[in-house]
């Protein structure tokens, strides 16, 4: 289990460099070449795939070389475990909001005594994140 956490937390971090969020959102569409993604940034051709490379290692994107080309898309199994993991984080950082709001308004009297917190919320009942 450390080892898939360790994953887990390695493709957080390395989504989250916006160079490598813009890849991930343009290969979330359909699979493209290196050249084709390199064209929506200002950074060299280079650049671009040492960015894929890390993703790739990451398990969030797979690649397959057809001639000279590198084609790259969205692995479902590693983009899967990455939602997990920030649904995970969101819900835990929302039940500390609720949480802190409900000990500050029991501290003010005349506030309501009861809050309902995203625990007391069902996992069907939450929806998608936005």
């Amino acid at each position: 289990m450390t080892a898939n956490v360790s994953f887990v937390w390695d493709a957080l971090e390395i989504a989250a460099e916006p160079n490598r969020r813009r890849l991930l959102h343009l290969l979330a569409s359909h699979e493209q070449a290196v050249g084709e993604l390199a064209a929506h940034f200002m950074v060299s051709r280079s650049a671009v795939s040492q960015h894929l490379l890390l993703l790739e290692q990451a398990g969030l994107v797979s690649a397959r070389k057809e001639g000279r080309n590198r084609f790259y898309r969205l692995d479902p199994v590693g983009m899967g475990r990455l939602r997990e993991l920030v649904e995970q984080f969101w819900t835990y950082e929302l039940d500390l909001l609720a949480s802190d709001a409900a000990a500050l308004a029991a501290q003010r009297p005349g506030l309501a005594q009861h809050h309902t917190t995203t625990s007391d919320i069902s996992p069907q009942d939450k929806g998608p994140l936005p």
